[in-house]
């Protein structure tokens, strides 16, 4: 059975300097790092590789991808269905925001 998982990656802070982010963010706390928010049937290392290498990848995690933040993603993991981690995706990404997070979701 497979198994799916979320995924945070901490992004460089000129992704802050990009209109579509900021406009995304309106209440991005400058002091806080900013993230992507990704699911994948891949383990999370196997994921933010391909985006550094630019195979399916999201422009923002490519260019501006520092490092996942396990410490950020990793109590959810494994979920059991695909929809589960989409649903689990999105309510990350809300709740980061929620918290002045600057956050691009994939």
């Amino acid at each position: 059975m497979r198994r799916y998982s979320v995924y945070v990656i901490e992004l460089d802070t000129p992704v802050r300097g990009l209109k579509r982010f900021r406009e995304a963010n309106p209440r991005l706390n400058p002091l806080k790092p900013c993230f992507y928010v990704g699911s994948t049937y891949r383990t999370p290392d196997e994921r933010f590789d391909q985006h550094k290498k630019g195979y399916k990848s999201n422009n923002y995690a490519r260019k501006y991808g520092l490092c996942l933040r396990p410490d950020v993603f990793e109590a959810y993991n494994p979920i059991p269905s695909r929809k589960d981690a989409e649903e689990l995706e999105v309510y990350l990404a809300e709740r980061l925001r929620q918290k002045g997070h600057g956050v691009w979701q994939g």
